[in-house]
């Protein structure tokens, strides 16, 4: 947040309006199944996991592991390619 803060010049209240307002604006087109899309980062998407057999690891038995949504970060080629870099030390 103050690196934030820093860069733009907001107060620290504005700032945190900022963030807050930005990743409730996430959070709910994510939770519409949204695909999002942030440019030089990456993609956020919702992905729906079908339930499957599994088995319970103290007794064995063998249980079905319900259907589930799960979120999935795939990092733009942009950000791979900075993560790569060595680091400056």
């Amino acid at each position: 947040m103050d690196q934030l803060r820093e860069r733009i010049g907001l107060p620290r209240q504005d700032a945190t309006v900022l963030v807050e307002g930005l990743l409730d604006a996430l959070k709910e087109s994510l939770e519409a199944g949204e695909t999002v899309k942030v440019s030089g980062f990456g993609n956020f998407v919702v992905r729906t996991k079908h339930a499957r057999r599994g088995r319970n690891p103290h007794s064995g038995e063998a249980i079905t592991l319900p259907g589930r949504r799960v979120l999935t970060f795939k990092a733009s080629r942009l950000l791979r390619e900075v993560l790569q870099k060595p680091d400056p030390k």
